[in-house]
This record gives structure tokens, sequence and C-alpha cells, in this order.
């Protein structure tokens, strides 16, 4: 099977021919372990898994290695571990931040788990590779790539003349549009930290450059190359890390003599009720709020993979609404079902630049047509209907299958008589009680809307 996807850097779908078929690689950054995750973080994990998902199907699970990095160096992190120690936390600084970070972490695997993400091969957490940070630092310094001033190091950005290439900015256009820090410390203002100093309190490690910790940008550079080599086949995430993360992570990966990733993909932003979600605007929530308020994790999953990647997604109450009865209809439909060998159009459809809706779309048609196995197999290639994410209340509020089936049987009459004002009549009364009504030449399918009342059902004369 051919896989497309689109690549950031070719600004177009190109065919995936893997370094090594037998060792597929991929990286993707990871969250920062200082709060929970929101429903905005979760967009790249489920897009990502999903991909995870083809590439083990196509070149077998024991080829694919999956790199998810989680910062666990970070001043936020710092921040919260000190408001403890202040508040009486036994323990030192770097203990409550390990604490914090194993506390955060935990939290991030439940809430995950819960969307039915597969664990990566790989979740390394950037304070066990310290070491390889320092090492890659000192070579960038010794090549000229990058220079200590004041216990910082910084990266020479006009030293890699492809800068810019992936976001397609130029560096003077970055210096005018973008809020870069001006610092004494600077040679350039666009240059950007490598290592920079920790005093006493803050976590630290020694260093040719005295105590200091690592900078964002290096840690992801130096994780990738451990874990997967010198080149690898993917480097994945939100499209909001372009600039500056990616631009550095290719720049001091490409000067430090290393390849790096053959394809970048980016996932486009989250809204919410068609608003960018702030907690200014009360639209903020994690994955934690809306499992704990009785969202399903899979219903979570459905929304989320419902709209292309690449496309900006919203998430809104009526889409949920219609995704948890879908669910509903499908769980019941194959419960009990064995299933069927993976399906082929399911894999030819993610095969197009993970063309999910495609999926989606037929999934809804193979309900409709009673093909239950095969609607298990396709929901299975993008991680619903799977036991492991099962186990919520999944019983239909009321059965719709005989109203289906009145609907059809009314449609077949009235193509021979050409009177459809009983199809009418009915269709009316299913709409009016919050049916979504939808009608191929496949037959008739039903779908509780959010506005769905079921009391209204009992007037349908059926």
């Amino acid at each position: 099977m051919s896989i497309t996807l689109y690549n950031t850097a070719t600004r177009r779908k190109d065919p995936f021919a893997p370094i090594d078929p037998k060792n597929v690689r991929m990286y993707l950054c990871g969250p920062t372990v200082y709060d929970r995750a929101h429903l905005g973080n979760a967009r790249p994990v489920l897009v990502f898994d999903v991909l995870y998902r083809l590439l083990r199907q196509t070149y077998g699970a024991d080829h694919v290695t999956y790199v998810r990095n989680f910062t666990d160096v970070d001043d936020k992190i710092n921040a919260t571990a000190l408001a403890r120690k202040e508040a009486g936390a036994p323990g030192t600084l770097e203990e409550l931040v390990r604490e914090r970070s194993d506390e955060t972490i935990g939290w991030y695997h439940a809430d995950m788990d819960a969307l039915g993400a597969l664990r990566p091969t790989y979740e390394p957490r950037a304070t066990a590779y310290i070491a390889q940070m320092i090492d890659m630092i000192a070579g960038l310094i010794e090549g000229g790539y990058a220079y200590e001033n004041d216990g910082h190091v910084l990266f020479r950005v006009r030293t890699y003349t492809d800068y810019g290439k992936l976001s397609g900015r130029s560096v003077d256009d970055m210096i005018a549009g973008a809020r870069v820090e001006v610092a004494p410390y600077k040679e350039d203002p666009m240059d950007f930290v490598l290592w920079k100093p920790s005093d006493d309190e803050l976590p630290g490690w020694q260093s040719p450059w005295g105590r200091g910790r690592p900078g964002w940008h290096i840690e992801c550079s130096a994780m990738a190359y451990e874990l997967l080599g010198d080149r690898f086949d993917i480097h994945g995430g939100g499209n909001d890390l372009q600039f500056p993360h990616h631009e550095n992570e290719i720049a001091q990966s490409r000067c430090a003599g290393h390849g790096f990733a053959n394809v970048w993909m980016h996932n486009e932003m989250l809204q919410v009720e068609g608003k960018k979600m702030s907690k200014s605007l009360g639209n903020f929530f994690t994955v934690r709020d809306l499992l704990e308020d009785g969202v399903p994790g899979e219903v979570i999953r459905f929304v989320m993979l419902s709209t292309h990647y690449r496309k900006p997604m919203d998430w809104t109450e009526k889409k949920r609404a219609e995704a948890e009865a879908t669910l509903r209809k499908w769980r019941a439909l194959t419960a009990d079902v064995e299933l069927d060998p993976a399906q082929e159009y399911a894999t030819t459809a993610l095969s197009d630049d993970l063309n999910i809706s495609d999926v989606i779309m037929r999934m809804h048609s193979l309900a409709a047509q009673g093909e239950v196995r095969a609607l298990k197999a396709t929901g299975n290639m993008i991680g619903l209907l799977t036991d492991e994410i099962g186990g919520w209340d999944t019983s239909p509020a009321v059965d719709l299958a005989v109203f289906e089936q009145a609907l059809a049987d009314a449609r077949e009459a009235a193509m021979q008589s050409k009177d459809f004002s009983k199809v009418d009549s009915i269709k009316l009364a299913l709409v009016d009680a919050g049916i979504e009504v939808r009608m191929t030449k496949a037959g008739v399918n039903l779908l509780a809307g959010p506005d769905f009342d079921p009391a209204k059902l009992e007037a349908i004369d059926v």
C-alpha cells in the first residue's frame, strides 16, 4: 500500500518512502509537564496515533519506532515546585520538581489512555538526556555555530543559511514580525538559547559553561538523535511549533552534522464553538474536565478525528452530542461481533494523507448496510470501537431501528406509487423529534442529535 503524506518542508503531498522499511521512525514533540493536558494538546496525540497505527499496519508492529518526549525542564515546573516548597512541602526544590513531573506525567498517561492513544515506543524525559545535550552544544561551539557569553550558550542563527525555510520566512522578516528577546549576551536578536545558567535554588547540571540547564529546542534534537539516529522519517507537531521550535531544531541538528527528519507534518489548531480556546474567553478546558463531566474518551476521540488534521478543528457541543449518539448506535451494532481482517478501504483512505473523515463516512455506510464486522474492523483502524476504549454506557436511549425500517418501507412503497406523502410525514416527525435523517441508496440511517426528544417518537405512526 502506497502512503502519501503532506510534507510541510516541500509544501505538497509526497509518496512516503521510509529510510529503512524494517525500522520506520517517527518523532512527535510531547508535552511540557507542568499541568493537565488541555484539549488542544490532545489533537497531535490523536492525529499521530492514527499515523502510528497506519505505519504498524503497513510495515509491521515490530518495524515502527515512535518517540514522544516529555519536557520536564521548564520555568513553569520550577515555579510550581517553588510554590509548594514555600507552602511547607518537604524535600529539596529538585525533589519537588521531580515530584511535580511524575504527577503530571501520570495525569497525561491516564488522559491519553482514556482517548485510546497507543503508548509510543519511547517516552524520554529531557532530564535523562542532559549529557547528550551538552555534547551536542559543545560540538556546535567547536564548529563556530554557537557561542558562550555570561554563562549562556547561544546558537548563531545566521550561520545556517536555510533558517526559515520550513515556515517560509526570512530571518529579517522574522525579526520584524516576531517577538524576539533582546539581551546583552546575544550577538544577534534572532540567536536562541542552547544553555542558560541556574542559580543555587533552581535545578541545574554542571557543564563546561557553568551550572545551568538546557534551552527547550536542544532537548528534542538530542533525544531524537539518540533514539532515532542521524536521520529519521517523520517529525510531527502542532503548526504553532513550526517557528521557532522546529526551525531551531532543524538548524542546530543540521549544523551538528545530523540529517534529521525527512518529512515534517503539522496539525492545525483547535477552536471551541468557533473561537480560539483561551481562559479569558471562558472556553478553556482540559481533557480531564471533559472526562469528569461524563464525556467518554471515545466520544472525544471521534470528534477530534472527524476534521482533517490540516484544517482547524472546532469542538462544539452539537458535535459532541452527535458523536455520542453515533457511537452508542455503532457500539450496540458491533457488540460481541468478531473482527474481520483489517479493511482495505480504511487503509487506502488513511494512506491518502490520513483521510480519516473518509473512513468515518465509510463507517456510516457500513452501519446503514448492516455490515457490522466490517464496521468494527474499520473503526479499529482509527482507534474506535476497540475493547481498550470501551466500557462506557453505550446502551441506546431508544431503539431507532423500527423507525429506520418503517421509513425504508415507506420509501420503497412510494417509489412504486409515486406518493411520497407518508415518507415526508415520517421524516418531518423524526426531524421534529431531534433525529437526523440520512437517506441513501444503501438505506436509511437515523442519528439522534443534541435536541433529541424520545417522547416525541411515541406520536409517530409507523
